[in-house]
């Protein structure tokens, strides 16, 4: 299987997709997406429940927004609202070969958050309300791929995270299926190497959050095994690196409580927004949506809009031959288990961030300084199903770090990584971004 993914990644243009730039650019006029900003009251299917004010869909299906309230032993209590979606969507990826070569089939899908309204996403990107037309439209193509069993070989399926301040418990499954058959290609789909997608990653805006993280849950070489879940069971440093994580976790101590969104404090409830008191960290909007392409024409639906473009940086060295990344404990309200592995720094900086207990700016200044040896950079989109115009500069930068606080950060070498990812609700989304950009460049 490396073999095959080394190929794919060598090979920089195919015969099935010679000009990606260009059907891109089709995709986007065909798309005709249309996004207006609307009050809560004129979004259809929508309304904030007369007792909680959770603002929720009249199906009791897609999402919700409430609110959490979250402690900390050693700062002081918040709350703050949250998205709320316990169904687990599907982030499907076909692969199959072609002239001896593995392709990956993408999507150019219009959300109603994308700042340039398509970006390449995975083969099927849809939570199960979407495949079981809750919403009364047509099935996403090529669904069945993923939800009837027998259909290809199963290369990646794994469940993952995704923003841990946003999203309360949110779990997606990362599959890539190689069918056993041909496949019909429609106009919004498009066969890519991986060569090609790596080539995409250095543009910003194009590749999707949700394509960066099924990638990501691919074998690399000299990839360590990744085995059950239980420590005793895996490699040794497997083992010292997942218990070094609970001892993190422990030492913060966070309780996150599910509240309703009337209970949630230094939030206010607009016509039309829902904002922090300060104006810091995230709205609460309402859009209109029209595109073609989808399986509904026409929608309306909240998004979260993050106050200004954060910064997501990962510290790498090398050590005798090895490269090596500083990864910290993310402690956030909305992982499973409280915490994952991040990358060395996580933050927004027009959130004016403190030293927080996880330590997610520390090394923000240093990653932005001049002394650092800047490998990868660009400005890349979350998921734009749910967020609104939610933009990282995620950056992977060599440096000189000295001794780093053990409680917080530590070296682990990218194979580690690699297994560590494919456990599940280990490393965190924004990481999983970067060990992908990384590994392109090598």
């Amino acid at each position: 299987m490396q073999w095959r993914l080394a190929t794919s990644a060598a090979t920089l243009s195919s015969r099935l997709t010679p000009d990606v730039h260009a059907w891109y650019r089709e995709r986007v006029e065909h798309a005709a997406l249309r996004v207006e900003q609307v009050p809560f009251s004129e979004l259809d299917g929508w309304a904030f429940d007369p007792s909680t004010r959770d603002l929720i869909h009249e199906t009791g299906r897609y999402f919700s927004v409430g609110g959490v309230r979250v402690r900390q032993s050693g700062t002081a209590t918040w709350c703050q609202p949250i998205l709320y979606q316990p169904d687990i969507a599907i982030l499907g990826i076909l692969a199959r070969e072609f002239d001896g070569v593995l392709h990956f089939l993408l999507q150019a899908k219009a959300e109603p958050g994308n700042v340039n309204k398509v970006q390449l996403s995975p083969t099927v990107q849809a939570t199960s309300s979407n495949y079981t037309r809750v919403h009364g439209g047509g099935i996403p193509l090529y669904t069945e791929y993923f939800t009837q069993p027998g259909r290809g070989r199963v290369l990646v399926d794994v469940l993952q995270s995704e923003q841990g301040s946003w999203f309360l418990h949110k779990s997606n499954r990362n599959v890539i299926v190689e069918p056993h058959e041909d496949v019909q290609v429609s106009g919004s789909h498009r066969w890519l190497t991986l060569g090609q997608i790596h080539a995409l990653l250095l543009r910003p805006d194009l590749i999707n959050m949700d394509t960066r993280t099924v990638l990501s849950c691919l074998p690399y070489p000299d990839q360590a095994s990744a085995e059950d879940d239980d420590p005793d069971g895996a490699p040794e440093s497997i083992a010292s690196t997942l218990e070094w994580k609970r001892q993190a976790r422990r030492r913060v101590a966070q309780r996150t409580e599910r509240i309703p969104l009337r209970e949630v404090g230094g939030w206010s409830q607009g016509v039309s927004t829902i904002t922090h008191h300060e104006g810091r960290h995230f709205d609460v909007v309402g859009v209109r949506v029209s595109a073609r392409g989808r399986e509904v024409g026409a929608w309306s639906q909240p998004l979260l809009a993050p106050r200004g473009t954060g910064v997501v940086a990962l510290v790498v060295r090398q050590v005798d031959g090895d490269l090596q990344a500083l990864m910290r404990v993310d402690v956030r309200p909305g992982y499973r288990e409280g915490a994952e592995l991040g990358p060395t720094v996580q933050c927004h900086p027009d959130n004016r961030p403190s030293r927080a207990v996880d330590g997610r700016a520390d090394y923000l200044p240093l990653v932005l300084g001049t002394e650092a040896s800047v490998l990868y950079e660009q400005i890349l989109s979350e998921e734009g199903g749910r967020f609104l115009a939610a933009r990282n500069r995620y950056l992977v930068v060599e440096a000189k770090v000295d001794d780093p606080d053990p409680d917080r950060f530590r070296w682990i070498p990218l194979r580690e990584l690699a297994t560590l990812v494919q456990r599940g609700h280990t490393v965190n989304v924004e990481a999983r971004t970067l060990l992908l950009c990384l590994r392109s460049l090598r």
